[in-house]
């Protein structure tokens, strides 16, 4: 068997598909092994470069194959497809990754460690939950509306419902009295839960440096701040905060051709969880300015004055986006901008 200079591996539960690929892009091998049998190949094989696509377990493969002395790249599985030869099969999805990974302006993925995707599993357990109450109390809201009882959104007028289902002069049948009273003992259960998992995430964003130095820039508590340090690349792959906010989707949309440039709403590509909180975080500040007053002579004033708040909010993630990159590369706190001179 050729030694390969560049292996593909595609991913499964059970069968794995390994492609060898030469300097000059030859095939060397190509292989399907069990789960038990593909870290014993891979470490019989010379020193190289073992691409994989950054789907479900990547990361895990990803930490083991280091650890053999093979260089990983983790590839988009958008940036494969392009590659893959006429019908898709294992092989196919091999050789393409193998193909990509060698290709100049190719996107890596970095390699999470074990720490990073704990907490990555702390973030969407609470994601999840809040979902999942959120449809409780959405759910509990339509049925109580279709017997005259209605109530905004949202969990601070949770207290509506509640009175209209426990009160001593309460209309409603005695089956949807006891219906709703499921509903409501789900939704405090899932309300604990909530409130444990923010103090876990509290906790571990106060232990860390990067999470206390993001947490100094307003608009940015310590969900949006583990947020940041788990889910975002380490931040000197960025050149400049501009391309951070890009990675993050928080830039129009081009669709330019002929030297024209058209563009449209954000991209929305990137990490989702993180543009979401820096918009809901920037939202809250352009509230909070609007209620009070922003100081003179800033760069949020004269936005306001001339902008709608939804797109200023947008607009202020995408400084924050750049501003978290120079405070993350330069190791210092956010300082607030200078007020232009009247």
């Amino acid at each position: 068997m050729k030694l390969a200079s560049m292996i593909g591996l595609d991913l499964a539960k059970r069968s794995f598909q390994v492609h060898g690929a030469l300097v000059d892009g030859g095939v060397a091998f190509r292989k399907k092994l069990s789960r038990e049998k593909v870290l014993g190949f891979l470490a019989e094989q010379p020193r190289c470069v073992v691409a994989m696509e950054a789907c479900g377990s990547a990361h895990h493969w990803g930490r083991a194959i280091r650890d053999l002395g093979h260089e990983v790249r983790l590839i988009p599985p958008v940036y494969v497809k392009p590659f893959v030869k006429r019908q898709k099969n294992d092989a196919a999805d091999a050789e393409a990754i193998a193909e990509a990974a060698v290709r100049p302006t190719m996107h890596f993925v970095a390699v999470k460690s074990e720490e990073q995707q704990a907490r990555a599993m702390l973030f969407r357990t609470r994601d999840l939950l809040v979902r999942q109450r959120t449809q409780l109390i959405n759910a509990l809201r339509g049925h109580l509306s279709e017997h005259g009882v209605v109530a905004a959104q949202g969990t601070a007028n949770l207290k509506v419902l509640e009175e209209a289902v426990e009160g001593q002069e309460t209309s409603l049948p005695l089956l949807v009295v006891e219906l709703a009273r499921v509903f409501l003992d789900q939704i405090e259960g899932l309300s604990k839960r909530i409130s444990e998992l923010e103090k876990v995430a509290i906790h571990e964003a106060a232990c860390g440096e990067t999470t206390r130095r993001l947490q100094t820039m307003p608009g940015v508590g310590p969900i949006t701040a583990l947020a940041i340090e788990t889910f975002a690349p380490p931040m000197d792959v960025f050149k400049r905060g501009r391309d951070f906010a890009a990675w993050l989707g928080l830039v129009p949309r081009q669709h330019s051709t002929g030297g024209k440039q058209v563009l449209g709403k954000i991209s929305k590509m990137g990490q989702r969880d993180i543009r979401r909180l820096l918009i809901t975080g920037a939202m809250a500040v352009v509230c909070s300015a609007l209620r009070k007053g922003p100081p003179e002579g800033s760069w949020l004033q004269r936005m306001l004055a001339r902008k709608p708040k939804m797109l200023v909010a947008i607009a202020l993630a995408n400084k924050m986006a750049r501003s978290s990159w120079a405070m993350l590369t330069k190791g210092q706190d956010f300082r607030v901008p200078a007020v232009a001179a009247s």
